[in-house]
């Protein structure tokens, strides 16, 4: 009698993850190109794009530049959520990774596959949240 063990999924490679998480925050924030194409999309929260005198400019910037990421604020290790403050307000990010061809409906399957994931960076006042 032979068994054969169902085949074990392997887990997304969570460094890799987490340096795609960094590349695109650069490139959509700072306009830095990553080394190698990540596709994704920038949003921001109405409340911050109402946001008067520059204010979402230096959120954006903000976000971008972050790199504080400590196992409070980034138990998962992944670099997908930040918070910055900017003039005495609190601004969160978050990114949330998708299946490319999937119109935002379903999870990457392959997080750490650049070539199958699409990133949704949004960026918003903590009181969006």
């Amino acid at each position: 009698m032979t068994t054969s063990a169902l085949p074990q999924t392997e887990s997304p490679d969570i460094a890799a993850i987490a340096m795609q998480n960094d590349a695109f925050r650069k490139l959509a924030c700072l306009g830095i190109a990553p080394d190698q194409p990540i596709a994704g999309r920038m949003h921001v929260t109405r409340s911050l794009a109402e946001a008067e005198d520059g204010f979402m400019a230096e959120a954006v910037k903000a976000t971008g530049e972050f790199d504080v990421f400590e196992p409070e604020n980034d138990p998962d290790g992944c670099h997908d959520f930040g918070a910055v403050d900017i003039r005495g307000q609190k601004v969160f990010w978050k990114i949330d990774l998708y299946e490319a061809d999937s119109d935002f409906r379903y999870g990457a399957e392959a997080p750490d596959n650049p070539a199958t994931t699409m990133r949704v960076l949004t960026i918003m006042m903590a009181s969006d949240w």
